[in-house]
């Protein structure tokens, strides 16, 4: 009986105690906001390196799906590689047959973007550096991402993200890759003509 109390006594506290030491990295503390975005500054505990990464949410309908929920988009470096990450709490289709696409503002879209479905069919990446970079080129000063997926088995997706603040969430994520970094907001100079 006495064990079985004791063991129980044990449970609890270590459930008390876990709650208190939980590492930063899975926690909000060291955000910082840009506009819309979240960044985060957080060092790695195994590499003692900075893990760059901003993200931002907006509310994403599918046609399988009876309410909109929340998704996320996040700028990340990975191994010195960039990538995008599109999430989302419910599938949105399957490799063999999901088309992403998307739009920046009032710009031309983009149909057929190559990426690729991960984890449980919920996430979607775009890894490749060229899309990649025409992807940032457009980010950068855009005020609105529309993103369309459309899938046989994972029917229609889609979700308008909030974009104000890009410029410093993709300096702060991809700091370590080689990605073309957006321009420095102008600090207010002019020429002759008025215009920079």
């Amino acid at each position: 009986m006495r064990s079985v109390a004791l063991i129980q006594l044990m449970t609890v506290a270590g459930l008390i105690l876990g709650g208190c030491v939980r590492d930063p990295f899975v926690t909000e503390r060291g955000e910082t906001r840009s506009g819309e975005w979240w960044i985060p500054h957080q060092i790695d505990r195994v590499t003692d390196a900075a893990l760059p990464s901003a993200y931002v949410f907006a509310e994403a309908s599918n046609s399988n799906v009876d309410f909109p929920r929340v998704s996320s988009m996040q700028l990340t470096c990975m191994n010195g590689a960039p990538l995008i990450r599109f999430a989302f709490d419910f599938k949105i289709g399957s490799n063999r047959n999901t088309i992403l696409g998307y739009r920046f503002d009032g710009k031309p879209g983009h149909d057929n973007v190559g990426s690729r479905i991960v984890r449980g069919n919920q996430i979607i990446v775009i890894e490749d550096r060229a899309e990649i970079a025409s992807f940032v080129r457009e980010l950068a000063g855009a005020t609105t991402l529309y993103v369309r997926i459309r899938s046989i088995n994972g029917g229609r997706t889609a979700v308008e993200y909030p974009l104000d603040g890009s410029a410093a969430a993709i300096r702060a994520a991809f700091a370590k890759c080689d990605v073309p970094q957006p321009p420095l907001p102008e600090q207010g100079r002019t020429t002759l003509l008025g215009v920079y």
